[in-house]
């Protein structure tokens, strides 16, 4: 029997100010063309997106429900509600893919429950790029997020991923704030064993990437600029 609920769509953006549909299919295009109630983290930039990928819809018509640190989980809920009126909706990632890394696993899991149809696109995910061109294991990684700031800490979490990377050859992925990064990836060349593989993956998909891995002992001879540039760090000790 055919539902007659709408579909949640899970739509990637863009890493960086890039042209849309350079990083991403036609596809993406074609359901926002037709889809006018997203779910989001800020109205601002979504609608710019918006507005890029598909410049001839109308910015009017939009209804924008925002999802991020500010809304109250009782409210989630209720953002699915034009799906079970039968109505389509897009949920946006800031960047990259939604449900990774970011807010909109808590919509995701709420549409399963409520038996809506969840239909991921194609796009850019920072996380994946990067261990796809990091030459580390595949097979088994973990992304672990944010590292503790706390000096004493983060070393102790720094080795703490090592040592898991090498009792399980399993790669260790995490992020940093972007004006911290310079000092991360000095924390990393300084803490751990001088023949642990280090790859940083900045900017990944824009003009300015970089994606290198080496030991650390050899990032401490070859200082890169990473201020306030999305970076993802992994980690790998054989």
């Amino acid at each position: 029997m055919k539902s007659n609920k709408g579909i949640l769509y899970l739509i990637p953006t863009t890493l960086g100010n890039n042209e849309p549909l350079e990083v991403l299919p036609i596809t993406v295009k074609q359901i926002i063309d037709k889809t006018d109630t997203f779910i989001v983290e800020n109205d601002k930039t979504a609608r710019h997106f918006i507005k890029r990928i598909s410049p001839e819809k109308s910015q009017p018509s939009l209804k924008m429900f925002h999802l991020n640190k500010y809304t109250d989980a009782i409210d989630l809920p209720s953002f699915l509600d034009p799906c079970l009126n039968g109505t389509n909706v897009g949920l946006l990632s800031e960047a990259g893919c939604p449900g990774v890394a970011d807010p909109g696993a808590d919509i995701v899991k709420i549409a399963h429950q409520k038996n809506i149809k969840v239909v991921p696109l194609v796009g850019p995910s920072s996380i994946l790029m990067a261990l796809m061109s990091s030459g580390m294991n595949g097979q088994s990684f973990a992304f672990n997020g944010y590292l503790p700031i706390d000096k004493g800490e983060r070393k102790s979490e720094m080795k703490r991923l090592e040592r898991l990377s090498f009792e399980h050859n399993q790669s260790q992925l995490f992020i940093e704030t972007p004006y911290r990064n310079n000092k991360m990836l000095e924390d990393l060349s300084n803490y751990l064993d001088e023949n642990t593989q280090i790859c940083v993956a900045c900017d990944i998909t824009l003009p300015t990437e970089l994606i290198k891995t080496q030991a650390a002992k050899d990032w401490k001879k070859n200082i890169v600029d990473l201020h306030k540039r999305p970076t993802i760090f992994i980690i790998h000790k054989d």
